[in-house]
């Protein structure tokens, strides 16, 4: 016989279990999220009409989609500074066409809490960073390390005053360049390395100085040769080579983003952009409008 019996037992956890694979992770604007199979995105030659990658509601749209592996985390920021775990292979498989289930109902949130940003990590290592940004203009960068141990009822990742609130969370290699956009059209451009990393229970640094009745309403950790496109309220925007915006010492007024009239009321939005990229852009009333980015014109900072 070439059985061999052995005496050494060994503990198997559920995770040993799970087959290490890649997936695709798709979060609606409203929440509902689900994991689908490399596979079912088949390669197709250019020029095709594609293939239906989810099924949402009316009033909703995808939001975030990554290919994430099953033994990952996902990392969720709410609007009160906490955040929360979920491992990929918790998420329930979907189809294509499916729905998907609502987030909250995966991890603990507590009432009233928003989901503000969601971030995937393999590794919690020491030469990343999460860049946190508030409504009042603190700015705070935590290593990612601060991270790694996960609790079902979440933790502080940054400590939220009162009257602010978290606006944005993003993943840093520690040397990029920051923008925060305010809704009075002014944004201030400066390097990372003007904030220090802290720890978890920290409140933050000044990133801009905001006029009476300011607010900050995005953050944008640039990534190469981007366009920031400002949105106003009224639907006007633009984009602007971020070139255009020249660095400044942190804690600044910032420059002018976009300027604002009445016609077209102040800013509700603005991000990093590329050319032949899709946005979708949702309005209070639920109506959508999907369109690409080269079809937005580039103007200077102060039209």
């Amino acid at each position: 016989r070439r059985t061999e019996i052995v005496q050494t037992v060994e503990n198997v956890t559920y995770e040993d279990m799970i087959l290490e694979e890649d997936v695709v992770i798709t979060i609606s604007h409203l929440g509902f999220v689900k994991r689908i199979s490399l596979n079912e995105y088949r390669t197709q030659n250019r020029g095709g009409k594609g293939i239906t990658g989810a099924v949402t509601k009316d009033e909703d749209f995808v939001e975030h989609l990554f290919i994430a592996n099953t033994h990952d985390y996902i990392l969720i920021f709410t609007d009160r500074g906490k955040c929360y775990w979920l491992k990929v292979y918790a998420i329930p498989t979907g189809s294509r066409i499916s729905k998907g289930r609502p987030i909250i109902n995966l991890i603990d949130i507590e009432s009233g809490e928003k989901i503000k940003a969601v971030l995937p990590v393999k590794e919690f290592d020491e030469n990343h960073y999460i860049v946190m940004a508030t409504e009042k203009g603190l700015i705070k960068k935590t290593n990612l390390s601060a991270f790694s141990h996960p609790r079902k009822s979440g933790i502080i990742a940054l400590n939220i005053r009162e009257d602010d609130q978290l606006i944005e969370a993003k993943l840093s290699d520690g040397d990029r360049k920051v923008l925060f956009v305010t809704a009075q059209g002014k944004a201030i451009h400066f390097h990372e390395s003007q904030v220090r990393p802290m720890g978890r229970n920290a409140t933050g640094v000044k990133a801009i100085r905001l006029r009476h009745g300011d607010k900050v309403i995005a953050m944008v950790v640039a990534n190469g040769e981007m366009d920031l496109l400002t949105i106003s309220e009224f639907g006007y925007g633009k984009r602007t080579s971020i070139s255009e915006f020249r660095q400044q010492t942190r804690g600044g007024s910032g420059i002018i983003a976009m300027k604002i009239t009445e016609k077209t009321g102040q800013l509700v939005s603005a991000l990093g952009v590329y050319d032949n990229q899709d946005i979708v852009i949702i309005t209070v009333n639920g109506i959508i409008n999907r369109q690409n980015t080269i079809n937005i014109s580039r103007y200077g900072r102060s039209t």
